[in-house]
């Protein structure tokens, strides 16, 4: 483990419905986007058998539009494990800069009672000490063609370390978020063509 706590990177488009009449993103999207980011990270960290986490606390600050097509980034990393909740950080980033950011705390429950239930030591480690996770991005070049590849992998095979980004401290409130300084070699959201990322336009 790196000793740092878990965070990934996902991507996904934005779709007509995710847009309202102005055509760009409703903001309800973001949050699909976040839980979506969760699932991906829960299941990297060999995490996705938890019960049911109930969602207590959202907030989002909305610095700039999203449109139908765009390709956004969603960053999420996990900021404090209490006695059963947890708190994550995340951004998205859009192919003009930083987009959204904010925080998501959820609560782990029993399933039957909705009681809360404390994190097992075990659970705690992983969530504070894996650092960041392998990522849902393309992989152009060396990724494809079976040569090492740069981030964290599950297989527990020899790999380049990771590029460090200014996203594995803490997010800083002001409006120059840290999502604006991608790491070296990280693939920039932009608009692509569906040939180069494999994501078709509807």
């Amino acid at each position: 483990m790196s000793g740092e706590p878990a965070s990934v990177r996902v991507l996904q488009r934005i779709e007509l419905c995710d847009t309202d009449v102005t055509g760009h993103y409703h903001h309800s999207t973001v949050i699909r986007w976040v839980e979506a980011a969760e699932q991906t990270l829960l299941h990297r960290l060999g995490l996705d058998h938890l019960p049911i986490m109930p969602r207590v606390h959202y907030s989002a600050s909305y610095r700039r539009r999203l449109w139908r097509h765009e390709v956004v980034e969603t960053r999420l990393r996990v900021a404090e494990v209490g006695r059963s909740s947890m708190r994550y950080l995340f951004d998205v980033c859009g192919s003009d800069g930083p987009s959204v950011d904010g925080t998501l705390t959820v609560v782990k429950v029993e399933v039957d009672s909705g009681s809360a239930r404390p994190w097992s030591d075990q659970e705690r480690k992983v969530l504070l000490e894996s650092g960041p996770q392998e990522d849902d991005l393309p992989h152009p070049g060396p990724a494809r063609t079976g040569l090492p590849r740069t981030g964290p992998r599950r297989s527990g095979l020899p790999r380049v370390p990771a590029q460090r980004g200014p996203f594995q401290g803490s997010v800083p409130e002001s409006a120059a978020h840290p999502v604006a300084a991608l790491s070296p070699g990280a693939v920039r959201p932009a608009r692509p063509t569906a040939d180069a990322w494999g994501i078709g336009f509807g």
